[in-house]
């Protein structure tokens, strides 16, 4: 009973970021268009393009696991629509 106890009381781990998702990434003349030209982490790239999606109201009605490309976006996708797991796949291609 005793080490039940201690286990629970025990604090919590922090997570650490992952260092890879952390490094700046500079992005395509494509992507810049919808995200800024300026170096970013994936992550903060994912939620550029999010805020994009949302302000342009670019997902589909119907399925809001797809999202509609405009003229941007089918430059950064290739084709007229997506779905939001494929979508930072897609984005792999378009930063160094």
């Amino acid at each position: 009973m005793a080490t039940a106890k201690t286990a629970s009381a025990a604090p919590a781990k922090k997570r650490t970021p992952n260092a890879a998702f952390m490094k700046p990434l500079t992005p395509s003349p494509a992507l810049a268009a919808v995200v800024g030209a300026t170096p970013l982490p994936r992550t903060e790239i994912i939620s550029k393009l999010w805020v994009y999606i949302k302000a342009h109201n670019l997902q589909d009605a119907s399925n809001k696991r797809m999202i509609n490309a405009d003229a941007k976006l089918k430059e950064v996708f290739g084709k007229p629509q997506v779905s939001m797991f494929e979508m930072a796949g897609l984005i792999g291609k378009h930063v160094k």
